[in-house]
């Protein structure tokens, strides 16, 4: 690559503007607990959930700053592996010598782990970003096993849209009247409007249509050299339009016309690397019984969902369980969902057992739906011999013991913003 296009790509990006308002990520505290550990950084999630904007903030409070490069730039096509070399020259020239490198998508240029672990094996200290976890974990398990450190950044969660709505609330531990009333219009809006941060900002549909192309496009189709665009974008349609429901991965491949459920399976398994969606699985003791079982789909983010699939109208149960499920995914479970006669919509497992069991629902003032709920809750208790079980709902909060086969269950029932900021 040309030397002085390279240096102009440097110096151009280091002038970028950082945005006006910052929300607070979790994850900043991680990674300065990181900042000394001599690991590599990775930094991943789905496109504009804010990895940049988190990198920069933390590289530009912190010494040896400089050595940064947004491989993502259209500038950088022509960039290949050995032109690494030239950057580190370039970084030199510009900056003198500096101890921490910091690569923004990197995932963009072929065999770019060789040059990660010569950088590494020089002692220096390597932060990355990445959208797409399958080609990361591939890669550094060849290359880097053992020397890299994964961090995942995923669109705001509740408790951060209100810090970017009205950070003053978070402040409190305790509510009034008034406040508990605001946090509940910010937990509808959060429900409608979804985590990316650029979409809070324009609320653009065309953006949320432009990002899932730019996914669609980039990190499954060009990525892995896939030659039917047809049926992968009508998978998504259907998944994203049945978003938290249950499928099989034959039922897919007899909807779109394909061969073979492995090959709908990869698919899948594309939209998890790039952290468009996630499939749960059926929790059973039997590995064979849960492979075989229907899984159940849930997206990274409510709004983009539903501007990818097809509904009549908002179903905003479905919302709250892919809301739910996506916070538990953020806290680092292992998630399931349990089903024999009745069905509970997710099972927490920890170790050898199964820890929790969480039921979610709009509303338990129904009672047909009232029976459904505690009876789903309470098969996955005596299931998995629990003694607590938790219901979250939009709006309703209590505790009670029930008495289920001669056995006493207590199962609370809390308002799914309290339990998000809590």
């Amino acid at each position: 690559m040309d030397k002085e296009i390279l240096k102009q790509i440097i110096i151009d990006q280091a002038n970028e503007p950082m945005p006006s308002s910052i929300v607070p990520r979790g994850q900043y505290q991680e990674l300065t607990e990181l900042a000394r550990n001599k690991q590599v950084t990775i930094l991943s999630g789905i496109r504009r959930c804010g990895k940049s904007t988190l990198m920069q903030r933390f590289r530009q409070e912190n010494a040896d700053s400089d050595y940064f490069i947004n491989l993502d730039d259209d500038r950088l096509i022509p960039f290949q592996l050995e032109d690494f070399s030239l950057l580190i020259e370039i970084f030199i020239e510009l900056y003198g010598v500096q101890n921490n490198f910091y690569f923004d998508e990197i995932q963009n240029i072929f065999q770019w782990e060789r040059f990660i672990r010569r950088l590494h094996n020089e002692g220096r200290k390597i932060y990355i970003t990445g959208s797409n976890a399958r080609l990361l974990s591939n890669e550094l398990g060849t290359h880097l096993t053992g020397r890299y450190i994964p961090i995942k950044l995923y669109p705001y969660s509740f408790k951060e849209f209100v810090a970017w709505k009205d950070p003053s609330i978070l402040v409190k531990t305790r509510h009034n009247s008034t406040q508990i009333a605001l946090i509940k219009k910010y937990f509808s809006a959060f429900m409608a409007l979804g985590g990316l941060p650029e979409y809070l900002e324009n609320q653009q549909r065309q953006y949320l249509h432009t990002l899932f192309e730019s996914i669609l496009y980039k990190d499954i189709i060009a990525r892995h050299k896939l030659p039917q665009e047809k049926p992968i974008k009508e998978i998504l349609y259907y998944l994203a339009s049945n978003n938290t429901k249950e499928f099989t991965y034959n039922s897919l491949r007899k909807l779109v016309g394909l061969a073979s459920s492995n090959t709908v399976s990869e698919y899948c398994n594309y939209f998890e690397s790039c952290y468009l969606c996630f499939i749960l699985s059926r929790f059973s003791y039997s590995l064979k019984r849960q492979t075989n079982s229907p899984k159940k789909i849930y997206f990274i983010d409510q709004a983009l969902a539903e501007n990818i699939g097809f509904r009549i109208s908002r179903d905003r149960g479905r919302t709250l369980e892919n809301i739910v499920f996506l916070q538990l995914l953020r806290q680092g479970n292992e998630i399931y969902y349990h089903k024999e006669k009745q069905e509970c919509d997710f099972v927490i497992r920890d170790g050898y057992e199964i820890s929790q069991a969480i039921q979610v629902c709009m509303s338990l003032t129904d009672e047909k739906t009232k029976k459904r709920e505690l009876g789903g809750l309470l098969e996955a208790m005596e299931t998995y011999q629990l003694k607590t079980g938790l219901i979250i709902t939009e709006d309703e909060s209590n505790t009670q013991v029930i008495e289920h086969n001669n056995q006493s269950y207590t199962v609370t029932t809390v308002p799914c913003w309290q339990w998000l900021l809590d």
